[in-house]
């Protein structure tokens, strides 16, 4: 039997992102592909958060999608992450890692409000990645469909995961569940990317709509909405500071002068389970 059979998890959601949260500190225990998709097919969500221990650490998260698949950074599954370490600990403060990093946490001042520093935006085509020098990162040669293009010239930036953001009058405007999935899997990804839709409607305010690798449209992607207000300031179209409105909602994004991004945004708690063994029980062992 799955050694997950029975632990304890918490189903949650950033900004109406479905996460769940899975407490491993004190175990030896790991999460497999199958285990993940295995979970997914039961209780959906779009992240998976694993607490494991880290040296000097509150946690070390290893974040799953729904597919299986490991990425290093989700921003709004990382608040969730910090609401539950600082209900168990009281203090405002946190401190996590994933394999791109550290990342701190703290209390916002409005009601189960975080905000998370996101380290610094990478540009560099090899830090994307991106397969080749495709151009300027604020504008590369890249557009859907070839030849007869809808969208073309992409900002690329890595947040912690690969984002491409293509700017557009309308987000409501072009079918994003059919070019999501082609851009997600375009040569110039070697690691897949996060493909968005963004609009600047003010000097501090851009809507957003994502197609996330690995997990499909979704209501709200953190690090999606980090990329497009980082993208914008240096295209000129936004100041560093700005409101990313996604159909879950808004979150605030400061582009901050030590190039430090600042992520906050609310996090929720919608219920407290254990896994039921039967959810692994074509796993192998």
């Amino acid at each position: 039997m799955s050694p997950l059979g029975n632990r304890p998890f918490l189903k949650m959601n950033g900004l109406g992102n479905a996460i769940v949260v899975v407490d491993l500190r004190g175990t030896d225990i790991t999460v497999t592909a199958e285990e993940a998709r295995a979970v997914a097919a039961v209780i959906p969500y779009d992240q998976m958060m694993v607490l494991h221990d880290g040296d000097g650490i509150d946690a070390f998260m290893r974040i799953y999608n729904l597919d299986g698949s490991e990425v290093s950074s989700c921003g709004n599954g990382t608040r969730c992450v910090a609401w539950y370490l600082m209900r168990e600990t009281g203090q405002n403060e946190t401190l996590l890692a994933t394999s791109s990093g550290p990342l701190v946490a703290t209390r916002g001042t409005a009601p189960d409000s975080f905000s998370v520093d996101m380290g610094r935006p990478r540009f560099g085509w090899q830090d994307i990645p991106l397969a080749h020098d495709a151009g300027d990162s604020r504008a590369i040669d890249l557009s859907y469909p070839e030849g007869t293009p809808i969208l073309s010239a992409p900002s690329v930036v890595n947040v912690g995961n690969p984002h491409a953001v293509f700017w557009v009058d309308d987000i409501s405007a072009h079918d994003l569940a059919t070019i999501g999935p082609a851009l997600e899997h375009h040569p110039l990804f070697p690691e897949r990317a996060n493909i968005s839709l963004a609009h600047v409607t003010g000097a501090d305010t851009i809507t957003l709509k994502v197609w996330e690798r690995g997990a499909g449209l979704t209501l709200a992607c953190g690090t999606a909405a980090c990329a497009a207000a980082v993208a914008a300031a240096r295209k000129g179209l936004t100041d560093r500071s700005v409101t990313v409105t996604l159909p879950g909602g808004p979150l605030r994004i400061d582009w901050q002068a030590d190039d430090h991004i600042l992520m906050t945004g609310p996090a929720e708690l919608e219920y407290e389970g254990r896994f039921d063994p039967a959810i692994f029980a074509d796993v192998a062992a």
